[in-house]
């Protein structure tokens, strides 16, 4: 199993960024050290310091690279058409040689370290804010796999910096009580019915702990935001390899202008070879969900 998690966490190569000494200059990409672990940042040609940028975090699956998995979800490309500032961080490298998040019980700490990734991820973020003029109130975390469960990890934990999750095959800790963030956060769930690594109806990756299925993850943010009970429903073509459109689109209007939605690629895999649009929809998702409180 954990064999397959690694093979199909999707990724495309991307061109090796520059260290950064200290900034990297608009229209740039560079390696940022913060002494025992790095990210890359990419800074859109357009960034004004005197204008508020959003920022997105991205991470990445498990045995899977920063920048790789932020191309292979759009958001270097996105990043420079929209304007937002892009992090991809690393996580660390387990006994297996594959770099991975610390994000629940279920996934993916496979050697039982306890690393604080919480910590660095705000680390991650608090270092942009110092350097770039980021606006507080739109700070996003998008993650793919085990990526994904950790930017819910990082919505649960840490609703002062994050104002909306996405979930790209992920899940929930299957403990609510791990996920009392105090205040409502925005949170997508992405997520094909037929994933073959990261089951749609919830299980456990080999051994390991459980974790909850889609739509329970989405019912528990929808309980924690106070949102209504009727969803707006809609249809897209997000997987370039399924006659579209094949993703099913449903969202609840939440507490204090939030939203929680699930998009089902019905027939999908844990891998989507993604159509034109999801890079620019998932991206608008967050950009439309930024804190209003």
């Amino acid at each position: 199993m954990l064999l397959l998690l690694a093979a199909c966490t999707g990724g495309s190569d991307a061109a090796a960024p520059t260290p950064a000494a200290t900034q990297v200059a608009p229209g740039g990409s560079g390696t940022v050290d913060l002494d025992d672990r790095t990210f890359t940042l990419d800074v859109p040609s357009g960034y004004d310091a005197s204008e508020p940028a959003p920022l997105v975090v991205s991470l990445h699956g498990y045995s899977e690279v920063g920048a790789s998995t932020a191309t292979y979800l759009g958001l270097r490309d996105q990043s420079e058409e929209k304007g937002y500032l892009l992090a991809s961080p690393e996580g660390l490298v387990d006994r297996a040689g594959k770099q991975y998040w610390n994000a629940t019980p279920a996934c993916c700490s496979f050697d039982g370290a306890d690393p604080d990734d919480d910590g660095f991820l705000t680390r991650v973020i608090e270092t942009v804010q110092a350097q770039y003029a980021v606006d507080p109130k739109r700070v996003f975390v998008i993650g793919h796999s085990n990526g994904a469960f950790m930017a819910l990890r990082m919505a649960c934990h840490h609703p002062d910096l994050i104002a909306a999750a996405v979930s790209v095959a992920g899940a929930n800790d299957a403990d609510p009580s791990a996920c009392t963030p105090g205040r409502p956060v925005s949170v997508l769930q992405v997520h094909a019915d037929t994933d073959e690594v990261i089951s749609y109806q919830g299980g456990s990756v080999g051994p390991g702990a459980p974790y909850p299925g889609a739509e329970q993850t989405v019912a528990d943010w929808r309980a924690i935001d106070e949102c209504d009970d009727s969803a707006t429903l809609g249809t897209a073509d997000y997987d370039s390899t399924l006659a579209g459109p094949e993703t099913v689109t449903s969202s609840w209007s939440c507490s204090q202008g939030t939203e929680v939605g699930l998009w089902t690629i019905v027939g999908g895999t844990h891998g989507p070879t993604w159509s034109d649009a999801f890079a620019p929809d998932v991206t608008a998702w967050m950009l439309a969900h930024g804190r209003q409180a």
